[in-house]
């Protein structure tokens, strides 16, 4: 039953009055801004102080779209949208980009392991979930396709915005205008993050959700950095430690790891029942 066909509200539903200003006699009045619905006027909810309804809007979107698809946690997979396939390595923009690319293969056979789980559960848990573009994104919903399940792409608009990637489920493929926004939908539901090698945005994503934990505004989860090498080169994180600025505790909430078959054994080995 679509929501038009919806008869249990007394009152008359909004898409039969679109239906019927549709066919409204065409005049000068009814041409007029003034006379549109506020709901379908589009001029009007663009205008800057309708933004807090946007703000609203914009979480409430994705936030029915995955309880009507019964999706109850997510595997967050952030990472670096210039990872480069391994078939593309030898022509990445510099060496070490090149050399990053075994973690595009460790990132789809995560996704892939992660969503046969996901499949015995009827897609409901453990579902991937990217921001939807190219590289470590892309490995991460080309792994879940490949498994046969679904993935969340959380896209944004962006000045020089590539299309998402063609293995995000087309159903849970959703845009975003408001980082703030986008970057709740990441953690409402996270049951494990991933931070793969990446720039400002992963670096932006990994300590925003690392600082939620620290200070409880978060559940602990597994929190797996793949490429200890490059985020111990990236971070100094003992130097934090040292320095006070963190506590020597903080370095448990992460463990680096290397491989796809090492994340999903840390996974097996966390006790969710504390969470």
């Amino acid at each position: 039953m679509t929501p038009e066909d919806d008869r249990s509200h007394a009152f008359r539903d909004s898409y039969q009055d679109v239906r019927v200003t549709s066919r409204t006699p065409d005049t000068a009045q009814t041409r007029a801004p003034a006379y549109r619905l506020a709901f379908t006027d589009t001029d009007f909810l663009l205008r800057e102080e309708l933004r807090p309804v946007r703000l609203q809007l914009e979480l409430l979107k994705p936030q029915m779209v995955l309880d009507e698809r019964g999706v109850q946690s997510t595997v967050v997979m952030f990472g670096g949208a210039r990872i480069p396939t391994p078939q593309d390595a030898d022509t990445a923009a510099t060496p070490t980009l090149g050399a990053l690319s075994c973690y595009y293969t460790e990132a789809e056979r995560f996704a892939c392991l992660m969503t046969q789980r996901s499949l015995a559960t009827y897609g409901r848990e453990w579902v991937i979930c990217t921001g939807g573009g190219p590289g470590v994104m892309e490995a991460g919903n080309k792994g879940a396709h490949e498994a046969g399940g679904h993935s969340i792409g959380l896209s944004i608009v962006l000045p020089h915005e590539q299309a998402p990637n063609t293995y995000v489920t087309p159903d849970l493929c959703f845009n975003f205008h408001y980082f703030a926004i986008r970057k709740m939908h990441f953690l409402m539901r996270a049951k494990v993050i991933t931070i793969f090698p990446g720039g400002f945005g992963t670096l932006d994503e990994m300590f925003e959700a690392l600082t939620l934990i620290q200070t409880g505004r978060m559940r602990r989860v597994p929190f797996l950095l793949f490429g200890g090498a490059f985020w111990k080169e990236i971070v100094n994180w003992q130097a934090l430690v040292e320095a006070g600025t963190i506590s020597p505790d903080d370095l448990d909430l992460i463990r680096f790891v290397e491989t796809a078959d090492e994340a999903v054994e840390i996974i097996d080995a966390f006790d969710f029942s504390e969470c």
